[in-house]
């Protein structure tokens, strides 16, 4: 028997089996059962959480002989070939090639032939948003106002690329990205089917590296088989796969943390001497401050973390702010931004690494703003200490000056030569000589 991929063999094949997705599976089988059939479905979310994959179990639903129905046998002629990919009335078109308007008008030109043998004629056009702008406009009256035998599902990646008019055309599905502990769930399962020992740790770290795609999880997974040789240890998915890992982010973190530069930048050149790419390197130390940040607030959940809280390195915890880890991971994000412009992404990451060690001497806003608070009391209090007190001042005010001190008296001496010698000119009048007593005053009129 050939090999099949565990993607295809794990393929759901009832909505039962679809992980992660239980609004879109809920509301479809209600719908089967009351038989409020749509004649057209638009199914949007990231790839490989099972797009295309309910879009068939959709049409088996439709077309299978005890049918409509929510849960299709999977047994009769008709489920059987919708299985394989080989029904007459199930026609799956990509809309990656199939782009131009005159494939449209092949569409719809055949919808005007009933189905062969099932119930519905069913098209699934996959990558939809693709079709060009005259493609979807000749589909319009088409999807409004279609034969009762033909349901049209579309599926994309980028809803936003698709028109308003295809849009309000049909019922929209919004499938989400698979958390982490059902996906780790999915492929320790299928690790026992396939009798292979897994590491817990090994399945979760490719469970976080899928992230939220179950599809590339499985692919991640048969690419640990081939090379884990019957065991998959988290050691080797994560040197296989060019991965960083917590336990070497604890360690560059840690040197960062005690400032000790040369050692970062070693570990700098051996992680990158394993195979490591820069552009992985900044995603996982993005992903590691990520962690840190979420500890930091409470955070314990594994499958929101994405590793055990135990893994992560105290003194880098006990080290970091919040608004520490919160800067560094700004800074990271930066980096990884600028990696696809840079001509050195080697450089930009040693650059990174010696700025991490300075960690410690980083201030935030809140921190500055609290250091200029503390200097401006100080400043007061300092001016307060140094002013005379209201007592002294009140006591001084009180008392009376007296002749000859003060500010006033001693301004008046260095303007007056006769007071600064201390000659009055009083004085001088009332001891002038009897003879004189009869002179008149200087500028008097004088006696008669």
């Amino acid at each position: 028997m050939a090999y099949e991929i565990t993607a295809a063999r794990k393929r759901p094949r009832d909505f039962e089996e679809l992980a992660g997705q239980d609004f879109v599976s809920t509301t479809l089988k209600a719908s089967l059962d009351t038989g409020r059939i749509a004649h057209a479905y638009l199914f949007s979310g990231p790839r490989g959480c099972g797009k295309t994959s309910t879009a068939r179990i959709l049409a088996k639903s439709l077309n299978c002989e005890s049918g409509p129905t929510s849960k299709p046998c999977g047994t009769c002629a008709s489920c059987q070939s919708i299985q394989r990919g080989a029904a007459l009335d199930v026609i799956e078109i990509d809309g990656a090639s199939n782009t131009s308007v005159d494939n449209v008008r092949q569409i719809k030109d055949e919808v005007l032939f009933p189905p062969s043998s099932g119930r519905y004629k069913i098209y699934i056009i996959d990558e939809v948003h693709m079709l060009s702008n005259s493609a979807f406009n000749a589909l319009l009256k088409t999807i409004e106002e279609p034969p009762p035998y033909i349901v049209f599902i579309f599926a994309t990646t980028e809803l936003h690329k698709v028109p308003a008019t295809i849009k309000s055309r049909c019922q929209q599905f919004n499938f989400r990205l698979i958390p982490l502990d059902i996906i780790r769930d999915r492929l320790r399962q299928a690790a026992s089917e396939l009798a292979v020992e897994a590491d817990e740790e090994a399945l979760l770290w490719i469970a976080k590296e899928a992230t939220g795609s179950l599809r590339d999880a499985y692919t991640l997974f048969d690419q640990a088989v081939s090379f884990s040789e019957g065991r998959i240890t988290y050691e080797k998915v994560r040197d296989k796969l060019g991965l960083v890992g917590v336990d070497r982010m604890n360690e560059l973190f840690e040197r960062c943390v005690r400032g000790e530069r040369a050692e970062a930048l070693d570990w700098v050149e051996d992680i990158l001497s394993r195979g490591v790419s820069p552009e992985q390197c900044v995603a996982d130390a993005a992903e590691y401050l990520r962690s840190l940040l979420l500890i930091k607030s409470g955070v314990s959940r594994e499958s929101v973390l994405g590793d055990s809280p135990s893994r992560y390195s105290r003194e880098v915890l006990d080290a970091l702010s919040v608004q520490r880890i919160e800067r560094a991971l700004a800074e990271i994000l930066d980096l990884h931004r600028d990696l696809r412009y840079t001509v050195d992404p080697r450089l930009e990451l040693e650059l990174a690494a010696a700025r991490l060690c300075s960690i410690r001497d980083w201030i935030s806003p809140s921190e500055a703003a609290r250091a200029v608070e503390d200097l401006r009391a100080w400043t007061l209090s300092a001016e307060a200490a140094s002013a005379p007190s209201p007592a002294a001042g009140a006591a001084r005010a009180g008392r009376p000056e007296q002749p000859g001190t003060g500010r006033d008296s001693e301004q008046k001496k260095n303007r007056d030569p006769d007071l600064s010698s201390g000659r009055l000119r009083d004085s001088r009048e009332t001891e002038a000589p009897a003879g004189t007593a009869g002179t008149p005053e200087r500028g008097g009129a004088g006696t008669g």
